[in-house]
């Protein structure tokens, strides 16, 4: 099984390109605790090979079997799951696990381009937003359940555009009345993109974590025997750049977050300087409280613009002592960052509830 969002589309392209037919199962409801909320996506071949998961292997074997009425029939099929109850009533397996959501699967093929698919896939691609909608209850003989559309397509409905301009600007999904059906509308979501400012041995295994998240992830180096693409087999794109040239030749404001891991306390000092004179809300600093103290005051009156968003030294609290961990590390404090929370335990969080 596949899981990251990269990969997921690696799927998608190689059956396409042989011209194989999938079907995209959708999550269009949740209910309490689900191991992922509306919006996210599956992926099933006909040969019952899948990419991406939905329910963290709880549901994956069934909607495979359920994939394949619809690979035979050509109709979209709803599937409920629910396991609030201790004896599952809906699902009958127990898991117990006090969540319920409701998935759409749909086909895609040739004839209809595998869209929304395609859109979804190119709007990754590019990092650029947008939503998708599907009829997930028909209303009369026009509209069939898994109908849908795409932010791309021209002269769609109006009261339609705008519940999927409001969904890609929100960032959230919802489900909305349409022409008399009810329809699902979720914002195309768009993976980090992480700036790593040096491509030293210790950057390989933070650019194979991100990558294996499905982030889009670009390396910059200023030395041609560090920045080899063939070394980061998941990252987007491996730079030798002159860090006196960085903002010259990347677009910063283009990234979510940066780490300056250069290993070069000179080049730090200019990775630092571009970074500062950006909006980039993460800066991760390699390296101890000293090394960055001693760089924030080579910086002097501009350091000021790193408060608040500069983390020095870069990384969560887990102990780490080797290059592997130390990576792990580094991702999760940018990952909590990306996504409002402060990277502490949930076994914590709950005893602080009550």
């Amino acid at each position: 099984m596949i899981t990251s969002s990269g990969s997921l589309l690696e799927f998608f392209d190689a059956h396409r390109a042989r011209s194989e037919p999938l079907v995209l199962a959708t999550i269009v409801r949740t209910i309490g605790s689900t191991y992922r909320k509306a919006g996210a996506h599956m992926l099933i071949a006909q040969d019952g090979q899948a990419a991406g998961l939905l329910s963290g292997g709880c549901a994956e074997s069934d909607l495979i079997e359920r994939a394949r009425r619809v690979f035979s029939s050509g109709q979209a099929e709803l599937a409920d799951y629910d396991t609030r109850g201790s004896d599952d009533v809906i699902w009958g397996i127990g898991l117990g696990c006090e969540g319920a959501m409701r998935i759409l699967l749909t086909l895609l093929d040739t004839k209809n381009d595998y869209q929304p698919f395609t859109m979804i896939a190119q709007h990754i691609r590019e990092h650029r937003r947008g939503a998708f909608a599907f009829v997930v209850a028909p209303h009369g003989k026009e509209n069939v359940l898994g109908q849908s559309w795409h932010s791309q397509i021209e002269a769609l409905p109006a009261a339609l555009q705008l519940l999927m301009e409001s969904a890609a600007t929100v960032r959230a999904a919802e489900t909305a009345r349409f022409e008399n059906n009810e329809v699902f509308v979720a914002p195309i979501d768009l993976p980090p993109r992480l700036l790593v400012l040096g491509a030293g041995a210790d950057a390989m295994p933070v650019a194979e974590i991100a990558g294996l998240m499905g982030w889009q992830v670009s390396l910059v180096d200023h030395r041609p025997a560090y920045a080899v693409a063939s070394r980061f087999a998941r990252a987007r794109e491996v730079l030798l750049v002159p860090a006196k040239e960085l903002t010259q030749r990347i677009k910063i404001a283009d990234f979510d977050a940066a780490v300056v891991m250069s290993h070069h306390l000179p080049t730090d000092q200019m990775y630092l300087e571009a970074l500062a004179n950006s909006s980039i809300g993460y800066v991760g600093l390699l390296g101890p409280a000293a090394r960055r103290a001693r760089l924030l005051s080579e910086l002097g009156e501009l350091a000021v613009s790193l408060h608040g968003r500069l983390a020095g030294p870069v990384g969560l609290d887990i102990g780490a002592k080797s290059p592997e961990t130390i990576a792990l590390a580094i991702v999760a404090e940018i990952h909590a960052h990306l996504y409002g929370h402060s990277g502490g335990s949930y076994s914590e969080l709950l005893k602080r509830s009550g």
